[in-house]
């Protein structure tokens, strides 16, 4: 049997987040997940702040561990922020596949020119 590619991990991950949905059915006082969609984009904005000051704080300190455990967190909650627009993973992995290739540099000159053309419009 095959070992499952992160891209099949994120993908089983995103569906049992979209099923934690209130719309789903998730019910808030049984899941996480669903509480944190209960109370809506504010407070599921403000945990993926709190996780990527945590991720952040692990960085400062240096062990490997503790950035991998907050990563996870920030990761997680980065899911539910993008069901929550109604975006995938997969989406965000797109994007990674647009941007290989091209430099950061480059990637940087990029979007200012298009943000100055959507400026013009």
């Amino acid at each position: 049997m095959s070992s499952p590619t992160s891209q099949d991990l994120l993908a089983r991950l995103a569906q049992v987040i979209e099923s934690r949905k209130p719309e789903a059915g998730g019910d808030p006082d049984k899941s996480y997940v669903a509480r944190l969609f209960s109370k809506g984009t504010d407070a599921i904005l403000k945990k993926v702040g709190e996780e990527a000051t945590e991720m952040v704080m692990a960085g400062k300190d240096g062990v490997a561990d503790k950035i991998v455990y907050e990563v996870a967190d920030l990761w997680f909650h980065s899911m539910i922020a993008l069901a929550h627009f109604g975006l995938r993973p997969a989406d965000v992995l797109a994007e990674l596949v647009r941007r290989e290739g091209l430099s950061g540099l480059e990637e940087f000159a990029l979007r200012k020119v298009n943000q100055r053309e959507k400026d013009e419009e």
